[in-house]
């Protein structure tokens, strides 16, 4: 017999006809935390506080759209091409982070250099802050009822002590999941802890964002492993892994190359 389990709302209010999500809520929630931080930390480092409020300007906007547009290509053949008119339906789901990190990181190369500031001086202090808002994002996909493992039994989560409304929300049509969500969130907020110890120590400039690109790509290498809805790019080969690969591969490289050459002369706190 079918359990009855009531997933939560994903719509968390009505305004006419327009219906405003959880899922943009909580993503919006990330992007204000995620800059209240880099504004204080910008401060402390001697840049002008609103120099990140004006980059969220664009990169904001531009992010979304590189993700949307991440997300429709590895699905076009499967969905997309026979239902082009639900392209713009973002508020269902359907963006991809590394479309998104390509957007920001595009956009903050173009900002820094109109406004003559450092591109790794930025993406250092923005680290932090980028990780932790990921972290609060994938509530998000809980939201959605999306981002989820392979096929799991209730005691299984319940063996892990999760509360009973993360194990609700893991029921979606009569089965219960792996939450592959908690598991990226989770690994996420220890990677923004993480950064945070880093800034002492008081790596090179550009170091502590590569720190984080290696430690956000392991996690979602291992986490992408276990979900059922990742984006494909052969039958067998996974796009996030191989894109998680090759982040930390190039982030190793500009690691050793700026040090060699010496391109990484300034610190952090300098």
């Amino acid at each position: 017999m079918e359990e009855t389990i009531k997933p939560l709302n994903p719509i968390a209010l009505k305004i006419g006809g327009l219906e405003v999500h959880w899922y943009g809520i909580i993503i919006g929630i990330g992007i204000a935390v995620g800059l209240y931080l880099v504004m204080k930390e910008s401060e402390r480092r001697g840049l002008n506080k609103d120099i990140f409020a004006d980059l969220l300007i664009w990169a904001i906007p531009i992010s979304i759209i590189t993700a949307r547009i991440y997300y429709v290509i590895f699905e076009w053949n499967t969905y997309y091409s026979s239902h082009p008119e639900d392209i713009i339906k973002i508020w269902n789901g359907g963006i991809a982070i590394h479309g998104a990190l390509i957007g920001a990181v595009i956009t903050t190369i173009i900002f820094s250099k109109i406004k003559n500031v450092s591109f790794w001086q930025l993406a250092d202090i923005a680290a932090p802050s980028i990780i932790l808002a990921q972290a609060i994002g994938r509530w998000g996909n809980f939201m959605n009822q999306e981002a989820h493992g392979e096929e799991v039994s209730r005691a299984f989560l319940e063996n892990l002590h999760l509360p009973d409304f993360i194990i609700n929300q893991m029921y979606v049509n009569g089965t219960y999941y792996q939450p592959t969500f908690l598991y990226e969130s989770i690994w996420n907020v220890v990677g923004f802890l993480i950064l945070i110890l880093l800034r002492r120590v008081n790596l090179r400039r550009g170091e502590l964002f590569l720190s984080y690109v290696i430690w956000y790509s392991i996690g979602r290498f291992f986490v992408e492993g276990m979900r059922t809805d990742s984006l494909m790019l052969t039958n067998s080969l996974r796009m996030a892994q191989v894109i998680s690969i090759v982040l930390v591969a190039v982030a190793l490289v500009l690691w050793i190359v700026r040090r060699a050459s010496g391109m990484a002369k300034q610190h952090y706190r300098d």
